[in-house]
């Protein structure tokens, strides 16, 4: 019979992250007004965009990210304030945003930039704090001190996959005509109030590197 103890920690790993994905944050804020407020093809491009920066978070977890982070405070320093500020920019634009109409036909997809869409998610992920901490905290806990090659190969892979499924089904979700048209009617403080959950993360993230 095979030995499934290496199965254990890799599924506990894909699980704790899947739930933290779900947790509402900016991640989420984002592929949500994307897919609603853009279309469905932008929206399943930002979900690509935030598998590809769980994995690169995957993949620098493995390589001891918690480790780097600790040893080198300046790169900690770094990337909290390049999130930080980044989230504020984000932030703001959603916020001057919020007032301006938008044109989304309710059946179909409209026109959009989905190259756009893909960087956008992508450094949303990148920039997310909860993502940070999640990852570092998981890979802490649950990684095997001494694992095996192939779970340091598959993890972020498997973790790609996990985590654009979970947007694609929320841009899935969100785009559907019911949706929509509810973002359409309350737009302005739907908007107004992403915007100030975006930017105080932002501000929580400058205030942490200080």
């Amino acid at each position: 019979m095979p030995d499934i103890s290496p199965l254990l920690p890799l599924f506990a790993i894909l699980g704790a992250l899947l739930v933290g994905a779900i947790s509402p944050g900016p991640s989420f804020v984002h592929i949500v007004r994307t897919s609603v407020a853009q279309s469905r093809r932008d929206g399943l491009a930002g979900a690509l965009g935030m598998g590809v920066g769980a994995f690169i978070y995957g993949a620098l977890a493995l390589a001891g990210l918690r480790t780097l982070m600790t040893e080198a405070g300046w790169l900690y320093v770094a990337l909290k304030v390049i999130g930080g500020l980044y989230l504020i920019y984000l932030a703001i634009k959603i916020f001057r945003g919020a007032k301006e109409p938008v044109a989304v036909a309710m059946t179909g997809d409209t026109a959009g930039n989905v190259g756009r869409s893909f960087w956008l998610g992508l450094a949303t992920q990148l920039s997310n704090p909860k993502i940070v901490a999640v990852f570092g905290a998981v890979f802490a806990a649950l990684l095997p001190v001494n694992p095996p090659l192939w779970l340091d190969l598959a993890v972020p892979p498997l973790i790609f996959v996990q985590e654009t499924t979970w947007y694609a089904i929320v841009a899935l979700a969100f785009s559907s005509s019911r949706p929509r048209a509810l973002y359409l009617r309350a737009k302005l403080w739907i908007d107004r109030a992403a915007g100030l959950v975006i930017g105080a993360l932002g501000v929580r993230l400058l205030l942490d590197a200080r």
